[in-house]
């Protein structure tokens, strides 16, 4: 990580650990990777990019925080947008494999949640949920999850990354299945 004074408080703690992991399993096969967020709002871009060789492994990412966004960067139509019911994993699935075509990399990982400290009734749109997706040739992984965190805005995009770079570390090395 950086040796700046702010090396102490970024990438969050929770975070430094499973970064080296993912940098070093990337750098060593060669393989690279992008990354499409929502609630975790390009806190998982910017840790990845806090590790030294950083370059070497990163095609690049997008933040979709807004469903307009999506439109513009992601492929989606105003269809995709009226039919929305929110976070989901065929929705991180679509992102991880727009993404990925369009950056060329080995990996994406996509990530959609509710952050909070609002949300909806529904069991998605409840403060903590996250789906999240890791396309390449394989196949795409898909896990979803509620961190149990409520309404803690900023545990929750640490809990989102941490999860997210977990499910990519485990299909990069074949631990995960489809």
């Amino acid at each position: 990580m950086s040796t700046s004074s702010t090396s102490t408080e970024f990438p969050p703690q929770a975070l430094r650990q499973i970064l080296t992991e993912v940098a070093e399993l990337l750098k060593s096969r060669g393989e690279t990777l992008s990354i499409a967020e929502t609630a975790a709002g390009g806190l998982i871009s910017s840790s990845i990019l806090s590790t030294p060789g950083a370059s070497k492994i990163y095609k690049g990412g997008l933040t979709l925080y807004t469903l307009p966004s999506r439109i513009a960067y992601a492929g989606w139509t105003q269809e995709t947008i009226s039919n929305y019911q929110g976070p989901t994993t065929d929705i991180v699935t679509g992102l991880a494999k727009h993404v990925r075509k369009d950056l060329e990399s080995t990996y994406t990982l996509a990530e959609s949640g509710t952050a909070g400290p609002t949300g909806g009734a529904t069991p998605n749109r409840k403060p903590g949920y996250v789906a999240l997706a890791v396309d390449c040739e394989r196949g795409t992984f898909t896990k979803e999850l509620n961190t149990e965190l409520g309404g803690d805005r900023v545990a929750n995009m640490v809990q989102f990354a941490l999860e997210g770079l977990k499910l990519l570390k485990s299909v990069i090395s074949g631990e995960a299945k489809l």
